[in-house]
């Protein structure tokens, strides 16, 4: 609107033409002052009303000559627009029929050859026939005349009302139009006049124009104009609306621009590369990258959205790590596996001595590994006491193989996605541990060490023993899918190993996986052995110290291992042998004087006195001590039974904190002493008059099992016999109450512990023997061992003929009378 701008020009071409757009001067036309006929200017993409000021810029040859003439003449022309703004040479049909008489005011000839005419709408007009065509038009006309209209109305005051409003609020909402517009509008007092000033400046087609200009009556015509300004407003509106975002949007990108711009500046100064060039870094990485069309495909398809994302983004760095992640993994790479089988069994019986066992299910892993060269691994499971190498074993497979040694732990892990990882979507998502480590390893066949797997734990975040089914399942693992990388990883080249304290804690289905070898204790002659080759040097070299400057007697390790440790490992003997090393290395650093050698004494002397006692282990010098043998996670333990007699009513007591199994076994001993008691010759009043007490010393330390039958037995025979027990005897079965002697297991923890207390005997159920049989010969060395079927020859080896020292006087209450 306000677009032709017809005030500003008609003042800046002559101050004096203002006067004829007054609109309180008439400016209509009689038709005496008329030509009889008329020339006719056809103009384009405009509209001319009465009253209205505007310029023309004339072009066309018959136009010219029109204007020309007209112009020395009484300057009097009739204005008919065009139908078709794009036809340069117009007929009569191609011209509307009502039109506008206007007046030049003012000619201009401009450099460019073109002329242009300021001319003012006087009179509206019809055409009533046209005389000629050549060399312009001209036209017999009929001046029209305006309905007649009450200016003073409510309607037409709300009109007048209405479409100043309008204005108004186009040119606030169109900043090309000058303010001096403003001014115009506030002068014009004329209804008529407003209508036509603002209907040629609307910013509608020439067709909505010539409609107006067609409207007979002003109420009309004014309520019509009101109609396309309403129109207008809204579009201007939106066209608001949007440049504001379109504003601020730009405003934002440019902004972001220019400091992306600075930043690339500032990093190819420094020598930095910026995101695009890191993206393209990273894709032609992945080009030789040997990996899955599914992962090429994935990896391909983060790039191009990162490539997509601004790099000030919080999503960046999270897609940026994510294929990162992807390039840094070892798909398909695999180190090539030595199948030297004579070496690996040297590497082995080097770091390792004893596990005769585990060392041959490992070599005839390597075996068959070696004639297929392609097999899926079975996972092994080493099970057994903390402290006896079931780690380090791990180690040594790795060196014999000549793979990557990776050791994942277990312990306390009771989220599920530690193992399968998390969901990319997730804050702070992370891969599972499972894939971390073979991103450590940077190989996809490495020794891979799940240590500790019996401590998984399941809460409200999920089962991580049942996320283990997958990786360790042959059928399953070779398509293993971690939750953050979302694409299939190869597992079946990695050979797992788990390790296990126990195995009652492992899932069912998780422990079917695997193939479960039992690793038991150390006898002392391995513990020395392992002492020398391999505590000793290790503490040394972890001191700073070198071998010349001490050396260990092995009179000292057995000191060492006799009397300050009781374990199946060697765990806590290697602590034993640091604090010993540490004694020296505070000597050498401070330049004092010490023995090289250690001994025995010097053994006493640094840890103190002994901490075990053998004598502790034989003391069964008064009747009903018995000493058992029971089995712990931590290896063998010797366990020693005490009952005594009290005059009492025969009640029952038993203590030393017992599980159900053990008190249970009590109470069936107990039942069958008092059913044999004739054939063991033990008086009947003893159960009636005197209160029986059992202890198992410990009494903080909870206990349970189904081993200490036969030993509460025998202590109840020798309390009730008050016969002495034999010296360096142990015993461990369970009972009947018919008195049969029933097998139990851990019998190589067992005898381990019964040889490192100096017990000489065992008893044991006559099924134990093929145990024993399995057992190396210099694992038992010096024990003897009685096999029994029944209680009766459980007794006959415990019990001696003879009384102890001073036997308990028993004193029976005389019979009441009948």
């Amino acid at each position: 609107m306000f677009r032709n701008k017809p005030i500003q020009l008609v003042q800046e071409e002559n101050d004096d033409l203002i006067q004829m757009i007054n609109p309180e001067q008439e400016t209509d036309l009689k038709a005496e002052d008329l030509p009889e006929e008329l020339s006719i200017l056809p103009i384009k993409n405009t509209v001319l009303f009465p009253g209205v000021v505007i310029p023309i810029t004339v072009g066309r040859q018959k136009s010219i000559k029109l204007v020309k003439k007209a112009y020395q003449g009484n300057r009097i022309i009739g204005v008919l627009p065009q139908k078709n703004a794009q036809q340069e040479e117009p007929t009569i049909d191609d011209i509307y029929r009502i039109g506008t008489v206007a007046r030049i005011i003012k000619m201009l000839v401009l450099p460019d050859g073109n002329t242009t005419i300021i001319i003012q709408g006087k009179n509206r007009f019809s055409i009533k026939e046209f005389v000629q065509e050549e060399p312009y038009l001209t036209a017999r006309i009929e001046l029209l005349a305006e309905e007649k209209a009450n200016l003073n109305s409510r309607e037409a005051k709300a009109i007048v009302q209405s479409l100043k409003e309008a204005a108004l609020k186009i040119l606030k909402l169109n900043p090309e139009i000058p303010q001096e517009a403003q001014v115009a509008l506030d002068n014009i007092q004329s209804m008529s006049f407003l209508i036509n000033f603002l209907s040629s400046n609307l910013n509608v087609d020439v067709s909505d124009k010539q409609k107006i200009l067609e409207t007979p009556n002003i109420i009309a015509r004014g309520t019509l104009l009101l109609q396309y300004m309403s129109r207008e407003i809204q579009m201007l509106e939106i066209k608001s609306e949007i440049q504001k975002k379109v504003h601020t949007d730009i405003d934002q990108q440019q902004r972001d621009y220019y400091l992306r711009q600075q930043i690339r500046v500032l990093q190819d100064e420094l020598g930095f590369d910026g995101p695009d060039k890191e993206i393209e870094a990273l894709r032609k990485k992945g080009e030789a990258k040997k990996w899955s069309a599914d992962a090429q495909k994935q990896f391909n398809k983060e790039l191009d959205k990162l490539g997509r994302v601004n790099p000030q983004a919080a999503e960046f760095p999270v897609g940026m790590n994510y294929v990162e992640f992807m390039l840094d993994l070892p798909w398909q790479e695999y180190t090539v596996d030595d199948f030297d089988l004579k070496k690996a069994k040297k590497i082995l019986d080097q770091d390792h001595s004893g596990l005769e066992k585990v060392k041959t299910r490992i070599l005839e892993y390597l075996a068959v590994l070696k004639l297929k060269r392609d097999m899926k691994g079975p996972i092994l499971c080493l099970y057994g006491p903390p402290g006896v190498g079931k780690t380090s074993l791990g180690k040594s497979i790795a060196k014999a193989l000549n793979r990557k040694y990776v050791r994942m732990s277990l312990g306390g892990v009771h989220d599920e996605a530690e193992i399968r990882g998390h969901r990319k979507t997730y804050v702070g998502a992370m891969p599972g541990k499972v894939l971390q480590n073979i991103k450590k390893s940077q190989s996809s066949n490495p020794v891979f060490i799940l240590d500790e797997i019996d401590k998984l734990r399941a809460d409200f975040r999920g089962d991580p023993s049942s996320a283990m089914l997958e990786v360790l399942d042959p059928e399953q693992n070779s398509a293993f899918v971690d939750n953050y990388l979302e694409v299939d990883y190869d597992l079946s080249k990695v050979l797992f190993i788990a390790t296990a304290n126990s195995l009652d804690t492992i899932q069912p289905a998780l422990r079917d996986r695997m193939e479960i070898i039992e690793i038991t204790g150390y006898t002392r002659e391995e513990k020395v052995d392992i002492a020398t080759k391999h505590l000793v040097p290790k503490q040394l070299k972890e001191h700073g110290l070198i071998p010349k400057d001490v050396k260990f007697a092995k009179e000292a390790v057995e000191k060492i291992i006799e009397s300050y440790t009781r374990e199946s490992g060697v765990r806590t003997l290697e602590r034993k042998i640091g604090t010993m090393v540490r004694n020296v290395a505070k000597a050498v650093a401070m330049e004092e004087e010490y023995d090289k050698e250690i001994t025995a004494e010097t053994v006493r002397k640094v840890l103190g006195a002994e901490i075990f006692d053998d004598e502790l282990y034989q003391g069964n010098e008064v009747a009903g001590v018995v000493t058992g043998l029971a089995w712990t996670q931590v290896g063998g333990e010797i366990l020693f039974v005490e009952s005594s007699l009290n005059r009492g009513k025969g009640a029952l007591t038993i203590s030393g904190q017992l599980g159900d199994v053990m008190k249970e076994s009590a109470v069936a001993a107990l039942s069958y002493l008092k059913s044999n008691a004739d054939d063991l010759n033990i008086d009947h009043r003893l159960f009636q008059q005197y209160d029986l007490h059992i202890h198992v010393p410990a009494g903080a330390v909870p206990k349970d099992g189904p081993s200490a039958g036969i030993t509460m037995l025998t202590s109840l025979a020798s309390i009730f016999t008050q016969r002495k027990v034999k010296q360096n005897l142990a015993m461990t079965g369970e009972i009947t109450l018919r008195g049969k002697v029933l097998p139990v297991g851990g019998i190589k923890e067992k005898i381990l512990a019964a040889k490192r207390s100096g017990i000489k005997e065992i008893i044991l159920s006559e099924k134990n023997k093929r145990d024993i049989d399995e057992i190396e010969k210099h694992y038992i060395k010096g024990l003897k061992f009685h096999f029994v079927a029944n209680v009766a020859e459980v007794l006959k080896i415990a019990l001696l003929k003879d009384k102890v020292e001073k036997p308990m006087q028993f004193v029976f209450a005389e019979k009441q009378p009948a």
